[in-house]
C-alpha cells in the first residue's frame, strides 16, 4: 500500500502497523517517534474496525413502517429515507447510515439511534465523559487539548462548554434517585451537616473601564457567594479543652498522646450558586433525612457566623444543635489579639491562647466580659474599640451555639473541616485561578459535576446521566412496527 493511501479495513490498517514496525528504517528511529506512530496508526485500527462494527449492525430498517400513540389517535409514519450522521469517537470519526420514518408535519424517528444508545449530540457519550472528567479537573482550555491529544479529537471550547452544561442536567434527580439505604449511618454515630459560603468570580456584565488605581474598599472582580454543605458521617470523638489547644497551637513540650480518630465517612460535599439559600439548605435537610429518615441518630450542624446563614438553618433544622464553627472564632480572637499585639508576636499568641482556653472550657461570657472591659480600663478608642467590640458583639450573639465543653464531652464535632475543606477543593482550586470569570449557568454546571467528582460518585453520575438522556431523547414518542 502506497505512502498516504488510506486503508479500506481495519485489517489493512493493522497489517500496515505490522509492515511499519518491521520496517528496517523503524529500527533507526527513537522510541519516542516509534511510540507516537505506533498511537496514531493504531487508533486507526481501531477507529475502521469500530466502522466494521456499526456497518454490520445495519441501518435499523425493522419494517414498512412505525406508529404512533398519541393523544389524538395513533399517526403513521411510512415514509422511509437513509440519513447519515457523523460521530467523533474516542477513535476519530465514524459514520452512521440509519433508516428514518417520517410523516407530514411531524419529525423523523431513527430506530437505530434508539438501539445504538447515541447521543444527541456529535461527540460519542466516552468522548463527553473524558471531556467532562478533565474539565472539572482543569481549565477548559486544557480538557480540550489533553482530549485532543489522547484522542486526536478536537472540540471547540464554546462546545466544550455546552457539553458540561448539559451534563450536569441530572444532578439533582441523581440524588433523589440513590436509594435510601445506601447512605444510612452505623450504629452509634453522629449525623454532621455543615453549610458555609464562598465567592465566585463572575463575568462583568459590561465592559470594565480602565482604572489605574482602585479606591478602598474596590474588588478586581464582582463575586458572587455561592452555598457550599457537607454532610456525612463520623463516630464520636470526645477530647479535652487541652487536647484542641495542642491541636490549634504549636507546643515546644512533648505532645500529649492522642487517641486515634475515625475519618468521617459517606461524606457527600456539594454548592449551589443559583438555588437560594433556604432551598439549599432544605436539600441539606433531605440529605439527611434520606440519611436517617426517623432521625434516631444524632444530628449536629455547624455552621459560621453569618447570622442570616443561621437564622435559616435554625429554621430548618428545629430541635438540632447548631455548633457555631471553631475556626471561624479564632478568626474573631486573632483579630482582636492583632488589635493589641503585633501580628505574629508571642504576646499576641498567649492573648489568643488564653482567651482560646477559656472559650473551650464554657466560658464564653467571661471572654465578652473581659473585651468590653479592655476597651474602658485601657481607654481605647478609634478602630482599637471598635475591632474589640465588634469581637464582643459576635461572641455574645453566638454564645448559644458556643457550647464546646458540652460539646467535645459529647463527641460532637466543633469545627467545619469538611466544609471549609469543600470550599477550598470544590471552589478555590478550581474557580478562583489566575484569570477566570463564570457565567451564572457555567459555574452552576460546573459546582455539580465538581460536587459529584469529589464525592466520588462522577462515574456513577454519568451512567445516570446517559440513562435519563436516553429516555429524554427517546420515551417521549414510543412508537411500535407496522411489518406491511
Amino acid at each position: 500500500m502506497s505512502r498516504g493511501q488510506r486503508p479500506q479495513s481495519g485489517l489493512e490498517a493493522f497489517c500496515e502497523l505490522e509492515r511499519f514496525l518491521a520496517r528496517s528504517a523503524t529500527a533507526r528511529l527513537g522510541l519516542r517517534e516509534v511510540e507516537v506512530q505506533t498511537e496514531r496508526r493504531g487508533r486507526e485500527v481501531l477507529r475502521l474496525a469500530l466502522q466494521a462494527h456499526l456497518d454490520a449492525r445495519g441501518d435499523g430498517d425493522p419494517g414498512a413502517a412505525l406508529v404512533l400513540d398519541g393523544p389524538e389517535g395513533p399517526v403513521r409514519l411510512s415514509h422511509k429515507r437513509a440519513h447519515t450522521r457523523r460521530l467523533l469517537t474516542v477513535f476519530g470519526e465514524v459514520s452512521i447510515t440509519r433508516v428514518g420514518y417520517g410523516a407530514c408535519h411531524q419529525p423523523s424517528i431513527h430506530p437505530l439511534d434508539a438501539s445504538l444508545s447515541l447521543p444527541a449530540r456529535t461527540y460519542s457519550y466516552e468522548c463527553q465523559r473524558r471531556l467532562v472528567r478533565a474539565a472539572v479537573c482543569g481549565p477548559f482550555d486544557e480538557a480540550v487539548a489533553t482530549l485532543a491529544e489522547m484522542t486526536g479529537v478536537v472540540v471547540p471550547k464554546r462546545s466544550a462548554e455546552q457539553v458540561v452544561i448539559d451534563a450536569a442536567t441530572d444532578f439533582e434527580a441523581f440524588y433523589l434517585s440513590r436509594d435510601r439505604q445506601a447512605a444510612r449511618p452505623a450504629r452509634g454515630e453522629i449525623l454532621v451537616g455543615a453549610v458555609d459560603c464562598k465567592g465566585i468570580p463572575m463575568v462583568k456584565r459590561a465592559p470594565a473601564a480602565k482604572v489605574v488605581r482602585r479606591g478602598k474598599g474596590e474588588k478586581a472582580n464582582k463575586k458572587k457567594m455561592a452555598t457550599v454543605a457537607a454532610v456525612f458521617s463520623q463516630a464520636p470523638y470526645i477530647r479535652t479543652p487541652a487536647e484542641v489547644l495542642d491541636s490549634l497551637f504549636a507546643i515546644s513540650e512533648a505532645p500529649r498522646p492522642r487517641q486515634p480518630r475515625r475519618r468521617p465517612t459517606a461524606k457527600r460535599v456539594w454548592a449551589s450558586l443559583l438555588a437560594g439559600k433556604e432551598n439549599f439548605i432544605s436539600d441539606v435537610r433531605a440529605e439527611m433525612i434520606r440519611r436517617d429518615p426517623r432521625h434516631r441518630r444524632t444530628w449536629v450542624m455547624v455552621t459560621d457566623g453569618e447570622r442570616a446563614l443561621q437564622r435559616r438553618v435554625a429554621a430548618s433544622f428545629r430541635g438540632v444543635t447548631l455548633v457555631l464553627d471553631l475556626l471561624h472564632v479564632m478568626e474573631k480572637l486573632r483579630k482582636a489579639a492583632y488589635a493589641l499585639h503585633p501580628e505574629g508576636s508571642p504576646e499576641a499568641e498567649t492573648f489568643v491562647r488564653q482567651r482560646a482556653e477559656r472559650i473551650l472550657s464554657g466560658q464564653v461570657s467571661q471572654v465578652v466580659k473581659g473585651l468590653r472591659q479592655m476597651v474602658t480600663k485601657r481607654g481605647l478608642t478609634g478602630t482599637k474599640a471598635k475591632i474589640l467590640r465588634d469581637v464582643a458583639g459576635y461572641y455574645y450573639a453566638n454564645r448559644g451555639r458556643m457550647a464546646y465543653d458540652e460539646y467535645l464531652a459529647k463527641g460532637w464535632p466543633i469545627a467545619s473541616g469538611a466544609v471549609e475543606g469543600a470550599c477550598k477543593n470544590l471552589i478555590r482550586d478550581r474557580f478562583e485561578r489566575s484569570g477566570m470569570r463564570w457565567t451564572p449557568p457555567m459555574a452552576e454546571a460546573m459546582l455539580r459535576l465538581r460536587a459529584v467528582y469529589l464525592s466520588a460518585q462522577f462515574d456513577e453520575y454519568w451512567e445516570f446521566h446517559v440513562q435519563q438522556e436516553q429516555q429524554r431523547l427517546h420515551s417521549k414518542r414510543p412508537w411500535r412496527v407496522v411489518r406491511k
